[in-house]
């Protein structure tokens, strides 16, 4: 009994970091430049206390990582943090069992949870109607125009001249093509963020009902004569071999990193991955259809945010809050921003950084904060909403993938695509 005592008043007296931490598991869906930056994060806040031990993994792209934590969930072994895509927010808001709402998560441990310390576009997005936020936003974005400045010198085409509407990209990219200053003019990372969900919320244009989903059951209303005239166009680019198809999310981006084409439209946190293939690239606004009244409107979040999984312990709850307020530091916000591109989710790293002077030497890395922040959302540009949004994006695609091959017609693609989509959405809502 007396050895039994001192082993104790021993194990007592051992420096904290002697001591088991409790491990925190966080799967995630950064590869890459931001994949670097996960490790660095995570490493630092290990180091800023002894208490926990922050361990990342990586899980595939966002649809990959999204099903892993289902299918983890469903044999019981969910991470205690999953990063998932902005797509993935309706699917997890109806898994209210599932979740633990982030801003119980932090109040439970103490800490005050004041949503105005955030920006209002980012964190409106991942709250539930009355106000509560759901998740974290780790990594918000905005989708944003990039070109090569290099090939838009051999193309004589001037990088000081702004690309506002798409009518100026595809007369730029033509022209790349027609030139031989490179084998393609424009490409496109993910069709159905950019050039659907942001498309409508740029131009100020329905993407579905009952605003957009956020205010009931939606139906999708993409084949609209904008969204035609937008796709036809883009099939016509296509069949010239001015624009090439990358594939459904993030693929395109090696082709233009590569040289092979002169201007991409991109997520802002595409940036980190863009800088680090060295090649000589400008940032603009995205393009916006000029026939389109009031437009450009404002760009809807984009990338993804952190949630947390149901049945954890109260332990593992108190590090998860320790890692959010760990996050949401001003210093750490901004290095977060500035070294990929995403967004600062608080106000005072938006402060910061601007206050830094970090904008006037890098022009263009503040355009995806004042696309998202430069006029009030209306009706049509607070965001999408549906109980199945992966689905539907996996069906717009199909008929988008049709299109480009020369099989079907925009107007054919997107009559299809809401056809299906709007099944799909009935037989996920039940009814």
């Amino acid at each position: 009994m007396k050895h039994t005592f001192l082993w104790l008043a021993a194990l007592a007296a051992l420096p904290a970091s002697a001591q088991a931490k409790t491990e925190i598991s966080w799967w995630h869906a950064m590869a890459g430049a931001n994949g670097e930056v996960v490790t660095k994060i995570a490493a630092d806040f290990n180091a800023s206390q002894s208490d926990y031990e922050l361990k990342p993994v990586f899980k595939g792209t966002y649809p990959e990582t999204l099903n892993a934590g289902i299918a983890a969930f469903r044999a019981g072994q969910a991470p205690d943090i999953i990063q998932v895509f902005d797509v993935g927010t309706g699917v997890m808001m109806g898994a209210r069992g599932a979740i633990k709402p982030v801003a119980e998560v932090l109040e439970e441990a103490g800490h005050t949870f004041d949503k105005s310390q955030y920006l209002p576009g980012i964190v409106g997005y991942y709250s539930t109607p009355e106000g509560q936020m759901l998740s974290f936003p780790y990594n918000s974005s905005s989708p944003i125009l990039y070109y090569n400045k290099d090939i838009f010198a051999k193309a004589g085409l001037s990088d000081d001249t702004p690309l506002k509407t798409w009518a100026d990209v595809w007369a730029a990219a033509r022209k790349i093509k027609a030139s031989g200053a490179a084998s393609c003019g424009y490409t496109s990372t993910w069709l159905t963020w950019i050039h659907t969900e942001n498309f409508a919320a740029w131009n100020d244009t329905p993407w579905a009902s009952n605003e957009n989903g956020l205010g009931g059951t939606p139906e999708l209303k993409i084949d609209g004569s904008l969204f035609v005239k937008h796709f036809g166009e883009l099939a016509e680019l296509a069949k010239e071999g001015v624009f090439v198809y990358g594939g459904r999310t993030s693929e395109a981006k090696q082709n233009f990193t590569s040289g092979e084409c002169g201007i991409l439209t991109e997520s802002s946190g595409g940036l980190g991955d863009i800088i680090k293939s060295g090649i000589n690239y400008g940032i603009g606004q995205l393009p916006y259809d000029e026939t389109a009244p009031g437009a450009p409107q404002n760009t809807t979040p984009g990338g993804a945010s952190l949630w947390v999984m149901g049945g954890k312990s109260a332990e593992t709850y108190k590090g998860v809050a320790a890692f959010f307020q760990y996050l949401s530091q001003t210093d750490v916000q901004q290095y977060l921003h500035e070294k990929s591109g995403y967004l600062p989710v608080t106000m005072a790293a938006y402060e910061a950084t601007k206050a830094s002077d970090f904008y006037e030497q890098n022009p263009g890395r503040e355009t995806p904060l004042l696309q998202m922040s430069g006029k009030a959302p209306t009706a049509n540009s607070k965001g999408v909403r549906a109980p199945n949004l992966p689905q539907l994006r996996d069906i717009q695609n199909e008929e988008y993938e049709k299109m480009l091959a020369g099989q079907q017609s925009a107007e054919q693609a997107l009559k299809n695509a809401v056809e299906r989509g709007n099944a799909a959405i009935r037989e996920a809502s039940g009814g």
